[in-house]
């Protein structure tokens, strides 16, 4: 999807990195799952330790941390589910609706930027905005702050991890660190490009050639995390004239962003429609429909959305290797 201008057919110059060695830059000593970059991101001053983690973990499945004690960031971002829901869009306190999908956690120590509009520089930005969401969670986070200073257990947790008291940095870094720890590799398709030709079905395989080739997804779609972190217009949400969401547009003032969204990366993606920014495609099978349509035309629409036609063999084998992006799911200290 997108117009990232770029071979197709040749669009992966990472693949003879893909089998790395080196330790995990985070709580333990613990390898990245295959297929990641060794190296993990992380900001000089929100170092990576078990108290951290440990302290942001479960602040990431404290339900007090929402107005009325009804939901948490675990509750939105389900572990079992990829990170995500199976809401089109996220559902808050007193069950309210937002616009956008859940956005998957996994491996967003290694995103460029945030948000499906990428309004956040940093996972330290990003992870508090939630909570202060008002069709969220609901909860300022000044008052989220006195909770956990006020708590019997909390203080000395956060002492622990920041030889200090709760504040809204240090609730943000404890969240960020551990977000940065969820990672998504050793999947199938990860195992085949490091020599295991067994590792993928026969359809897998054309599916494979299908993503770099003809359906275009590498264009898009690239590197160990398959997404280029750019922004988008496929065409999603116009109706009528007029985008449903103004996309990037709403952060950059830019018309040429309107409808634009981020590449979502495509690891556990089998797990976790329904899809798109704004949840209207339900199936992996919609999705390729889409975009061997050509998408949904519009002033925006991005250059490389142009019809497929693809087989019906061939979608088939499209969806054989979505599914081959579903491997090991890790997290925590």
């Amino acid at each position: 999807s997108g117009s990232s201008i770029m071979p197709r057919k040749s669009t992966w110059p990472w693949i003879a990195s893909l089998v790395l060695t080196g330790l995990l830059a985070a709580a333990d000593s613990s390898k990245p799952p295959l297929g990641l970059d060794a190296y993990l991101p992380t900001p000089p001053d929100n170092p990576l330790t078990p108290e951290r983690v440990a302290l942001g973990r479960e602040l990431f499945f404290e339900k007090r941390l929402s107005r009325d004690g009804s939901v948490s960031c675990a509750t939105c971002h389900d572990p079992e589910l990829g990170y995500t829901d199976k809401e089109p869009v996220a559902v808050g306190v007193d069950g309210q609706q937002g616009t956008r999908r859940t956005p998957r956690l996994i491996n967003r120590a290694y995103g460029k930027s945030f948000f499906w509009d990428g309004r956040s520089a940093s996972l330290e930005e990003q992870v508090l905005k939630p909570i202060a969401n008002p069709i969220e969670m609901d909860l300022a986070v000044e008052d989220a702050v006195e909770l956990l200073r006020s708590d019997a257990a909390y203080p000395a947790k956060f002492e622990a991890a920041f030889a200090g008291e709760p504040t809204s940095e240090r609730l943000a870094f404890a969240l960020a660190a551990y977000v940065r720890t969820i990672l998504s590799g050793d999947s199938p398709y990860d195992r085949y490009l490091a020599g295991h030709e067994t590792a993928l079905t026969a359809a897998q395989r054309r599916g494979l050639e299908l993503f770099r080739g003809k359906a275009a997804c590498a264009v898009c779609h690239v590197g160990p995390n398959l997404t280029d972190e750019r922004f988008h217009n496929t065409g999603v949400g116009w109706a009528d004239g007029n985008h449903a969401d103004e996309g990037r547009a709403a952060i950059t003032g830019a018309s040429a962003d309107l409808g634009a969204f981020k590449t979502p990366p495509l690891r556990e993606v089998a797990l976790t429609g329904p899809y798109m920014h704004d949840g209207s495609l339900e199936t992996l099978e919609d999705v390729i429909e889409f975009y061997d349509e050509g998408g949904e035309d519009n002033p925006n629409l991005d250059f490389d959305m142009q019809p497929l036609n693809l087989t019906d063999s061939e979608k088939a084998d499209l969806v054989a290797f979505l599914e081959a992006l579903n491997g090991v799911v890790q997290e925590g200290p």
